[in-house]
C-alpha cells in the first residue's frame, strides 16, 4: 500500500484515534491541568474525541490537538496528518504551491501549515554533540541569491548558516548574522561536548576555540585539498549543505532571515531520522506538535487568532 492511501490520511475518526495514540500512548491526558482521568464526552451533541477533565478546580473540555500547533484549525485533521508525512518524506523539501495542490487547500494555508508542521519538527534542548572518541564537523555557507542569477537590482543579502554534524550521528545548523570567532564560539562550545574532536576548514575563526576540545582537526580547502589520512576531513558536514542548499535553491528557492530557522529545523529533523521509515519519521514529527502555538498575525487588527 502506498503511503497516502494509509486510512488516517482519509477518515478523520482514524486520523484522531492515530493522533491521540501518539500524544496520548497512556490514556487521555488533560492539557489544562494534566488531569490522567477525563471523561470522554459521547452524546449525540457532542463532537467525536471531546474529553471533560474530572478535576474540580479544572473541568475544562478539550481534544488531542488542543495545546498544540493544530489547535482551532479548520482544515481536516486527515490533511494535517498527509501534510506532514508529505514534508517529513520529501528529502529536498516540498513547495507550498506543491503542496496546496496535493491537500486542495488555498496556497495561504499551505505556507502556514508547513511552517507549523516545520516548528513541530524543532527539536528541543538535548545534550551536546560527540563525546570521547567522536568527532564533529563544523563549518559554515551561506543561503541566498547570487549576482549573476539577476536580471535587475541587487541579490538579496545572503544569510549565514553554522552546522556541527556528529559523524554517524546528528546535525545542529544555526542561522548566525556573520561568522567570526565571537558569533560562533559560543555555539561551539555549548553545542559540542568538550571531548571531542573538532574538524574544520582552515578558517581562522575556529583556531583558537579549537583549543578548547581534545583535539582540531583541519583540511586546507583553499589548495583544493578536502581528506588526509581518511581522518581529517569535512564532507560529512558539506554532504549535509548539498542537501540544504538543494531543497532551498531547488524547490523553495528563496527563505527570508526571519523564518530561515524553521527551515533548518525541517533539514536538521529529516537528517537525525534519516534512519527510519518516512511513516516513522512522521509519527516522530506529531509528537512534536504538543505544547506549541504558531498563531497568524492579522495586520488590520494586529491581534493573534
Amino acid at each position: 500500500m502506498s503511503g497516502l492511501q494509509n486510512p488516517i490520511f482519509h477518515d478523520e475518526s482514524k486520523a484522531r484515534k492515530w493522533l491521540e495514540a501518539q500524544i496520548w500512548p497512556d490514556g487521555p491526558v488533560c492539557p489544562h491541568c494534566g488531569s490522567y482521568e477525563p471523561t470522554a464526552l459521547k452524546g449525540k451533541a457532542h463532537r467525536p474525541g471531546l474529553y471533560q477533565c474530572n478535576e474540580k478546580e479544572c473541568r475544562q473540555q478539550f481534544t488531542v490537538t488542543v495545546g498544540t500547533l493544530f489547535e482551532r484549525s479548520k482544515i481536516p485533521l486527515g490533511k494535517w496528518l498527509m501534510a506532514t508525512y508529505l514534508l517529513s518524506a520529501s528529502k529536498k523539501g516540498m513547495s507550498t504551491r506543491q503542496l496546496s495542490r496535493m491537500l486542495g487547500v488555498s496556497v495561504k494555508s499551505s505556507w502556514f501549515m508547513m511552517h507549523r508542521i516545520r516548528e513541530a519538527m524543532r527539536e528541543g534542548k538535548a545534550g551536546p554533540l560527540g563525546g570521547q572518541n567522536k568527532v564533529v564537523e563544523a563549518d559554515e555557507t551561506y543561503i541566498g541569491g547570487k549576482a549573476k542569477n539577476r536580471a535587475f537590482g541587487p541579490p538579496p543579502k545572503n544569510e549565514a548558516v553554522v552546522a556541527l554534524v556528529e559523524r554517524d550521528g546528528s546535525v545542529r545548523s544555526f542561522h548566525v548574522e556573520s561568522v567570526n570567532a565571537k558569533t560562533l564560539r559560543p555555539i561551539l562550545v555549548a553545542q559540542i561536548d568538550r571531548a571531542s574532536f573538532l574538524m574544520t576548514d582552515e578558517s581562522a575563526v575556529y583556531t583558537k576555540t579549537g583549543r578548547e576540545f581534545k583535539g582540531h582537526g583541519t583540511v586546507n580547502h583553499s589548495i583544493k585539498k578536502y581528506v588526509r589520512g581518511n581522518f581529517y576531513h569535512s564532507n560529512t558536514v558539506e554532504n549535509y549543505f548539498s542537501i540544504l542548499k538543494r531543497g532551498i535553491n531547488g524547490n523553495y528557492q528563496w527563505v527570508s532571515a526571519k523564518h530561515l530557522k524553521r527551515y533548518l529545523g525541517e533539514f536538521d529533523f529529516r537528517y537525525n531520522t534519516r534512519d527510519v521509515t518516512d511513516f516513522e519519521r512522521t509519527a516522530i514529527a506529531a509528537k512534536g506538535i504538543q505544547g506549541k502555538r504558531l498563531t497568524y498575525r492579522r495586520p488590520d487588527i494586529g491581534a493573534n487568532v
